[in-house]
């Protein structure tokens, strides 16, 4: 238990006892880290990664050039701004905040989950970067193309999901990835709609006047 999430006379607060459950679900669920279903699941959640997870936003983007089909092209455009910015404030809170990845917990038997810079590796288990990527590119999809709604959403689900007995994060580390991807996917889908109307409208006037 770290001095934070304590109070003056040592007794346990309502955060420490939540960070306690955190821990110890994690820590039930690690136990099945080494069966064979949850390495490869493991591994097919690495797509949620930074660089696939950018290339994957590309490809949507370009097969939407490619094919003549501006809508994929927008949402592979939204994808991308969405994954951008959830990379962007997912690194921002990692560099602040210090977590124990659940594995390294386990192995040396050493734990920290406190306001510091940020270590990397097993040190920044907070929040869960694979869980904010996938859902805030899922989201994006699923907002442009509604008829891919449930296959994204549940990708972006197990990859979340995975993470946990993986031992790479603890539950809470997912849901404040899901948060962060959510909004971010939200935010982008707000200026994203509002900058095509405009381009929209100008496109139209522009035509109008060449028209007289």
């Amino acid at each position: 238990m770290n001095d934070m999430a304590r109070r003056a006379d040592g007794a346990p607060d309502a955060a420490s006892s939540i960070e306690e459950a955190d821990k110890d679900v994690a820590g039930k669920a690690a136990r099945h880290r080494d069966h064979p279903a949850v390495r490869a699941l493991g591994a097919v959640s690495e797509i949620a990664d930074q660089t696939p997870l950018a290339l994957v936003c590309a490809g949507v983007t370009v097969a939407g050039v490619l094919t003549g089909r501006p809508r994929l092209a927008r949402t592979g455009l939204d994808m991308m701004a969405a994954h951008v910015l959830a990379n962007l404030i997912k690194r921002a809170i990692k560099n602040r905040v210090r977590r124990t990845r659940p594995n390294k917990m386990i192995e040396k038997r050493t734990y920290r989950f406190e306001p510091d810079e940020g270590q990397g590796g097993d040190e920044s288990s907070f929040p869960s970067g694979h869980t904010a990527g996938a859902v805030a590119v899922a989201t994006a999809m699923a907002c442009n193309l509604p008829r891919t709604s449930v296959p994204v959403l549940l990708a972006a689900a197990v990859v979340a999901g995975i993470q946990v007995p993986r031992a790479k994060h603890y539950p809470m580390d997912v849901a404040a990835g899901a948060v962060l991807g959510l909004a971010s996917a939200l935010v982008v889908r707000a200026v994203s709609s509002k900058a095509w109307r405009m381009v929209e409208s100008s496109q139209g006037t522009m035509r109008s006047l060449k028209d007289r």
